[in-house]
């Protein structure tokens, strides 16, 4: 029998893509979510019942926190009495463990594993497959996992979860918690996710300009389909002159000449701070 496994926040949005793909899996699996909503949810998607924390944490050897940054430290706070030494405690993203809010107990093994999603360029040959852009789904997607304390042997039960509670799975990567804060919220939100609101907000804007709205969407995403393809060498090519003369115009115009300080340790630290 394989090991068991409490889910907190098993009846929200990703809670429930977990609880799916560990029906899947020989682990033990118990649910844990307070909410009434999130609780039918799980019946009716996943044909669980929830249980309460005692019961899913009874002899338990894996502990994953569904739920919000926010809330980490206190649940994690108030099932740590709970716990025997060597249980593992698996949050799903960088932000809570990086900024201290799991408790003192040198004695449990912490474990952060977080999803980069499907990539945009993909070799998925489904529709279902082509359509999922979060992961975790019918499209292929690679992980990162950390072990953040606890014994050198704890990490390959912890990347298992992780890979199955992703699957299916392009890459796995061992990482530090710390280079995990570097790429969220560092990479994927204070510089892609804000660069891409930006380029909706340019879109919109040549729409104001006069441009049809279909038009200046299909122009851009194509446009990021090709030069995204050139740029991170999905294809051998370069760009026109025209084009990186635009480049070079461009960046001052665009970006603060030390936006890449945006990777210090202490900025990472203070949009973990804002986050949890």
């Amino acid at each position: 029998m394989k090991e068991k496994i409490a889910l907190f926040g098993a009846g929200g949005k990703m809670g429930v893509r977990l609880a799916k793909n560990l029906k899947k899996s020989d682990y033990q699996v118990s649910h844990v979510e307070v909410s009434e909503v999130g609780q039918q949810r799980l019946r009716d998607e996943v044909g669980v019942d929830c249980v309460s924390i005692d019961a899913a944490l009874d002899n338990v050897d894996v502990v994953i926190l569904a739920v919000p940054d926010t809330l980490i430290g206190k649940i994690a706070a108030e099932i740590s009495p709970k716990l025997r030494a060597g249980v593992m405690v698996m949050t799903l993203d960088a932000a809570a463990p990086f900024a201290g809010h799991l408790p003192d107990r040198p004695d449990l093994v912490y474990f952060v594993a977080h999803p980069c999603h499907p990539p945009i360029f993909n070799d998925e040959t489904t529709a279902e497959g082509r359509r999922d852009f979060f992961g975790g789904g019918a499209a292929k997607q690679s992980i990162t996992s950390a072990l953040m304390q606890g014994p050198e042997s704890a990490f390959d039960l912890g990347e298992d979860v992780a890979k199955v509670i992703y699957q299916p799975i392009l890459r796995s990567y061992r990482l530090t918690v710390e280079q995990m804060a570097i790429l969220e919220p560092g990479l994927s939100e204070t510089v892609c996710a804000t660069l891409l609101y930006a380029m909706k907000q340019a879109m919109d804007e040549t729409v104001r300009r006069g441009v049809p709205e279909e038009a200046a969407r299909d122009f851009l995403l194509g446009h990021m389909n090709i030069l995204g393809a050139v740029i991170f060498k999905e294809i051998p090519g370069a760009f026109s002159d025209a084009c990186n003369k635009a480049i070079q115009n461009g960046l001052p115009r665009l970006l603060r000449d030390d936006w890449l300080k945006v990777f210090e340790h202490d900025e990472i630290a203070e949009s973990i701070r804002r986050i949890t």
